[in-house]
């Protein structure tokens, strides 16, 4: 089955932006990136020869906006160095052209508070927590960490990989009682990705992945942990 291509708004040909644009335009999506500065789009255009559509103005302006036809976009991604801007831009993105997805990066952890629905944001992508979250994860035994939020932050991805003594060691998929708002998405054992069925064992040592909202995740970790 041939991947379903989408039209995509980039905000910002940083590093960040051009890579993110580049990428999603060789999977055969249609791109448009927007830069402010015309000097900078224009080393951009000739030392890496994207084939992307370019949009020379500050996408915080509406006008800019109409020009890149943000109406038509199904993602827009809002990865310039400025939170502010990424804020601002997030916002327009959703209530002034209903874009369906926004994707905002944050660039200081201590902002990644603002990046939520009150201002249009469906995923809010911070690096530096992103990285914190991945070294928890890699040598973490027993925590709950979590490793994307979803749905304005109303939903996290978690990861755990259980311990000795852990509550559900030896139980079956059926035999945990998930609080509500839960559910488990995979089970990593061995190298192996294993979808959890009611009758799927679940053993020290397992990393398991799960779907929850903000509200149920210490209850969650209770569950799997007994902490």
């Amino acid at each position: 089955m041939t991947p379903k291509t989408m039209r995509i708004a980039i905000a910002g040909a940083g590093n960040v932006g051009t890579f993110v644009a580049d990428d999603l335009r060789k999977r055969g999506n249609d791109v448009v990136l927007i830069e402010q500065n015309p000097e900078h789009a224009k080393r951009v255009r000739r030392d890496r020869g994207m084939d992307v559509h370019w949009v020379i103005g500050d996408a915080c302006e509406i006008h800019t906006l109409d020009e890149a036809v943000l109406s038509s976009c199904e993602v827009v991604v809002a990865a310039t160095g400025d939170d502010e801007d990424n804020l601002v831009i997030s916002l327009l993105a959703k209530q002034e052209f209903a874009v369906p997805r926004v994707i905002a990066r944050v660039n200081h952890p201590d902002n990644e508070w603002l990046f939520n629905e009150s201002w249009g944001i469906d995923i809010a992508v911070s690096t530096p927590h992103l990285l914190t979250a991945l070294v928890e994860e890699a040598v973490s035994v027993g925590d709950l960490v979590k490793l994307l939020r979803l749905e304005q932050g109303r939903v996290s991805l978690l990861e755990v990989t259980l311990a000795e003594g852990s509550p559900v060691d030896g139980k079956t998929v059926r035999e945990v009682e998930l609080p509500a708002d839960c559910s488990l998405v995979a089970i990593v054992r061995d190298g192996h990705v294993i979808a959890p069925r009611g009758e799927t064992p679940l053993h020290a040592g397992d990393e398991v992945l799960a779907l929850a909202s903000v509200q149920a995740e210490n209850d969650l970790k209770r569950t799997l942990t007994g902490e």
